[in-house]
């Protein structure tokens, strides 16, 4: 069997060899405006929700248990 070999593939034209500056700025340097915080009310209703049908099943759940002995 022959060894696979490969090819890069050029559209003709040369590609400039790109240097990049590395600058670096500190974390600390941002203002006030830039503060991470997050809105999480639609959470707070959601996990509300999902508390209220979790106990409601358990209860119809646990209802439905007395009935079917």
């Amino acid at each position: 069997m022959s060894k696979m070999q490969r090819r890069s593939v050029s559209n003709g034209t040369k590609q400039p060899s790109v240097t990049a500056a590395v600058t670096s700025t500190p974390a600390t340097s941002r203002g006030a405006a830039a503060e991470f915080n997050p809105d999480y009310t639609y959470v707070k209703k959601d996990l509300a929700k999902i508390g209220i049908l979790a106990g409601t099943f358990i209860t119809i759940l646990i209802v439905l248990s007395f009935f079917l002995r």
